[in-house]
């Protein structure tokens, strides 16, 4: 066993001399994103020292503009399908995630205060849920029907908990809350995860791995274009979003503050993939079964991320959720 593990071990390090030249990925200034990610309508506005990248579109008449939220690795485009069907009635906002896209990491000072800023390094789902709600200060918003997938779904509900009053409704896509055990967990996640290598990613980064990780997360691993991998390569190679998401990911804990969902009361349309390896099908009827006023629709055929998969089609129980059809 000992003269195995020691092969196993060489191989590694061999495969690594190899690849590390090959591999070497260095941040990218947020300046040079900027021109093919975030053309119009897309805007950076400051939230308590925060520089965020996001995209308000629809009519300002709205009195509960549509707020959605994407998850782990994603950014704002992920919703670009039902923002183009929104926007026609409803006031939708989309934005990036601190640590995600071109927001990029939090700066510094403490959570909390009128002129504070926040703690590098904290990416917990309450720091979002405030987060948020700052957003929708800095935005003049009182109530809002928030969405999200993954991490977003998260922030989402832990926002309406948070602050019940400021939540209309609710639109969970896969979201995280209730403990799961992944079928398959992407391999840039697990790579996030390991001691030592996730601070290679900070300087690492085949295109290959994110490519197995987007295709992971979809039903149909044949839609993935090398367009969309494009999208999550260059975005994570922001400066700081690396190191964020390391830190992001040692910090989940699944099923943290669970029961909380139940003290949920806005009216909730759960959307889910059911091909979802990362988070199962068995956690939309776990949600379901939390919030008192909620509906279920599963997509047979579709992964994870099914707003990005098949715009079109899982925009339609939006639709008719918000009274649009």
């Amino acid at each position: 066993m000992p003269n195995l593990l020691l092969k196993v071990i060489g191989a590694l390090l061999i495969a690594t001399a190899i690849v590390v030249p090959l591999s070497r990925a260095p941040d990218r200034d947020v300046q040079t994103l900027v021109a093919r990610w975030a053309p119009p309508p897309s805007d950076f506005i400051d939230v308590k020292g925060q520089i965020v990248h996001l995209r308000d579109e629809g009519p300002r008449d709205d009195p509960t503009p549509v707020v959605l939220i994407h998850g782990t690795g994603a950014s704002l485009h992920t919703w670009e399908a039902w923002v183009t069907v929104l926007k026609a009635r409803r006031r939708v906002i989309t934005f990036d995630l601190p640590g995600f896209g071109l927001t990029g990491p939090f700066v510094g000072g403490e959570v909390g205060g009128e002129n504070s800023r926040y703690t590098p390094g904290d990416y917990r789902g309450d720091t979002y849920a405030r987060f948020t709600l700052d957003l929708l200060d800095k935005l003049g918003i009182r109530r809002a029907t928030l969405g999200g997938n993954s991490l977003g779904g998260e922030v989402a509900w832990r926002t309406a908990v948070m602050a019940p009053a400021r939540v209309d409704k609710l639109i969970l896509v896969d979201a995280a809350g209730p403990d799961f055990k992944p079928e398959s967990m992407p391999i840039g996640f697990v790579i996030a995860r390991i001691p030592v290598f996730n601070r290679l990613l900070e300087h690492l980064l085949p295109r290959v791995i994110v490519a197995a990780t987007v295709a992971d997360v979809y039903g149909d691993p044949k839609k993935v274009t090398a367009d969309l991998v494009d999208r999550y390569f260059e975005l994570t190679l922001r400066t700081g979003n690396r190191r964020a998401l390391v830190e992001r990911m040692t910090q989940t804990v699944p099923g943290e503050d669970a029961q909380r969902i139940s003290s949920i009361s806005q009216p909730t349309l759960i959307l889910w993939g059911g091909r979802d390896k990362l988070i199962p099908p068995s956690i939309g009827r776990k949600f379901k079964a939390q919030i008192v006023v909620s509906q279920l629709v599963v997509f047979d055929d579709l992964g994870h991320v099914p707003q990005e998969e098949d715009g079109a089609r899982t925009v339609v129980p939006v639709q008719a959720f918000l009274g649009l059809k």
